[in-house]
């Protein structure tokens, strides 16, 4: 009597029919893919034993079902993506996910050299100088009214001139009557301190600190004999030849504030009504 050989899980004979071996086991073809085969991701059905399986992340798929979820095209060969459990395909991940180059309107590609600033992105290639329209790459560039410079460009062809040293003006700078300064290079015409973020005035076209306008330019207040500059003084009265800071528009014998009242001039002196009755 001849020895059985029969499917380790099911017990039936196996001559005369297809099988597969597991760890020394014979396994018939039906419990072998209810044991060991895998479920395909896709489509939820078991993977044959006959069937083509693709390996992707711990997921197991038929090879047709191995697809692009947007496009479905196969995916077997060609380069993807994973967006959590779902396949894509280069294209469609591109056209949905990845950046335009603003020059050319074209996808910029994964992997590619690009350049991002303020929101846009370049290819690499695109990124160009306004003027000369070379790449401009990892160099120093200017924005200039939605257009990009490198910087012998930009100062050499845009950048408006110093008034002062007429050296390009790239960044920051002083704007007083029109004209543009270097920070720097704005600076009052007596002392030469610097004059930006400063208070200022001007006499005819040249600005001044305040002490130099003080000392060269203003009137003396006839009260309090210091220069009447308009800077923290606020407004200031003037009667004949003299002014006074309004604070000081008083009456020289009382002091009452004469600001709105009537007064008396008296030779050097000024009197409030009371003050004047009484002489």
């Amino acid at each position: 009597m001849s020895d059985r050989f029969d499917c380790k899980n099911c017990n039936e004979s196996l001559y005369g029919r297809k099988y597969i071996q597991v760890e020394d086991s014979p396994h018939c073809v039906p419990c072998y893919d209810r044991l060991y085969a895998n479920t395909c991701q896709e489509c939820k059905e078991i993977i044959g034993h006959n069937a083509k399986e693709l390996f992707y992340e711990d997921r197991h798929y038929h090879e047709h079902c191995f697809r692009c979820f947007r496009c479905e095209r196969s995916l077997a060969g060609e380069p993807f993506t994973s967006l959590e459990d779902a396949l894509v395909c280069s294209q469609c991940y591109c056209s949905e996910f990845s950046s335009k180059c603003v020059a050319c309107d074209q996808i910029v590609m994964p992997g590619s050299k690009m350049l991002e600033y303020d929101g846009s992105a370049w290819h690499e290639e695109c990124f160009v100088c306004h003027s000369c329209e070379k790449p401009i790459g990892a160099e120093a560039f200017i924005p200039d009214k939605n257009n990009y410079y490198c910087t012998p460009c930009y100062e050499g062809r845009v950048a408006p001139q110093c008034s002062h040293c007429k050296k390009p003006l790239t960044k920051g700078g002083v704007t007083y009557k029109n004209e543009v300064w270097h920070r720097e290079c704005f600076v009052c015409t007596g002392c030469k301190a610097p004059l930006s973020g400063q208070p200022f005035t001007s006499q005819g076209e040249s600005p001044y600190c305040v002490k130099c306008f003080s000392n060269l330019y203003a009137k003396k207040c006839a009260g309090c004999n210091t220069a009447i500059t308009g800077f923290g003084d606020g407004k200031y009265i003037s009667f004949e030849e003299r002014q006074w800071h309004q604070p000081c528009f008083k009456c020289s014998r009382c002091s009452v504030s004469l600001v709105g009242s009537g007064f008396f001039p008296d030779r050097d002196q000024i009197l409030c009504t009371d003050c004047n009755s009484e002489d």
